[in-house]
């Protein structure tokens, strides 16, 4: 598949490894900062501080989700798994979402909503804006891991970073990458819930504060349980590398026209290809036989294919026309 593939290979061989890092990062990070957060918010009673302990304990298990991910996505396909395991990243990854929203967005606006009808005692802000700010450094310090792998991967495709992290099919990156920005954001609007509520005395402004915190840890878990579910169901890869596998069919030598290619993600850069082909020459049955067998097989050699499916045309299928419109005729994106 020509120097797309080469891009995605690379992404294949490098994210397995530095994925992993990502996730361990903000592990550590989201952990120590989940237990300061909940002895500020012990110490301070401050509503918009509950909401981000709950936020931070959300991700810190979410984290663990994640390196379950990775782990078990990696195991090689075998006679019960034809496709890998490849999609268990993303059923891990939906079970992190969905922790995110539990754990995280629900119990944050319920807090915060709670929190506006009780008038919370005046107390020490102090430990409060310490933790927010070793929090935000943390913070900063996991997504600049996630956003540097972002960057580069974007790079290597031509694609704006957040435009990647839509589109990947690395779903712990993207998890890593949307959970952490949504931190900084929640830290900043924490920060101002309870700096407003310690000028003017209104405890409102802290419990707006969670609510808002939960409000936008809920849109970032919707965001990510509509792309694990995506895939789950099967994500069709981009024009871009169909068309690439298009034109290395054609430019094979074996196959006269191509009638049918349909290419899906079955885990990160892992693709399952099915295709139909008209081989060159009239060549008997068996014959014909061990050319598709040896053209997939061929085909499975690039690292992003799972598994090729190769077979032979009908006799008056048309043949394909790739165009802008193509990859979307046959199970497009």
């Amino acid at each position: 598949m020509a120097d797309t593939a080469k891009d995605e290979q690379g992404q294949q061989g490098q994210q397995g490894g530095e994925s992993l890092v990502t996730v361990i990062v903000a592990l550590v990070a989201n952990a120590l900062i989940a237990l300061a957060k909940t002895i500020v918010a012990l110490i301070t009673g401050s509503a918009s501080m509950v909401a981000e302990a709950a936020h931070s304990w959300a991700d810190s298990f979410n984290e663990v989700f994640l390196l379950i991910a990775e782990r078990r996505a990696a195991k090689p396909r075998d006679a019960s798994h034809p496709f890998g395991h490849g999609r268990e990243a993303y059923v891990w990854s939906m079970f992190a979402a969905f922790g995110l929203f539990g754990a995280g967005a629900v119990v944050s606006v319920w807090h915060g909503i709670t929190a506006l009808g009780h008038e919370e005692p005046e107390t020490s802000y102090f430990w409060a804006y310490i933790v927010l700010a070793i929090a935000f450094v943390l913070e900063g310090a996991s997504f600049f891991q996630a956003s540097r792998q972002t960057r580069a991967e974007a790079r290597r495709r031509g694609l704006h970073p957040l435009r990647f992290i839509v589109d990947t099919s690395n779903p712990t990156l993207r998890a890593v990458f949307a959970e952490d920005a949504a931190a900084l954001v929640g830290l900043v609007i924490a920060g101002l819930g309870i700096f407003l509520h310690q000028i003017t005395g209104n405890a409102v402004y802290d419990a707006v504060g969670s609510i808002l915190v939960g409000l936008l840890l809920g849109v970032v878990a919707i965001f990510l349980i509509e792309r694990n579910r995506d895939f789950l169901v099967g994500q069709a890869v981009r024009p871009e590398l169909w068309r690439q596998a298009y034109d290395d069919l054609n430019a094979s030598g074996e196959v006269e026209r191509v009638t049918f290619l349909h290419l899906e993600f079955v885990g990160p850069a892992r693709v399952f290809l099915v295709a139909a082909v008209d081989l060159t020459g009239d060549d008997t049955e068996t014959t014909v036989a061990n050319r598709l067998a040896a053209l997939g097989h061929r085909i499975e050699q690039n690292e992003l294919i799972e598994l090729a499916m190769i077979t032979l045309s009908k006799p008056d299928a048309p043949a394909l026309v790739p165009d802008g419109e193509a990859p979307a005729r046959v199970g497009g994106q």
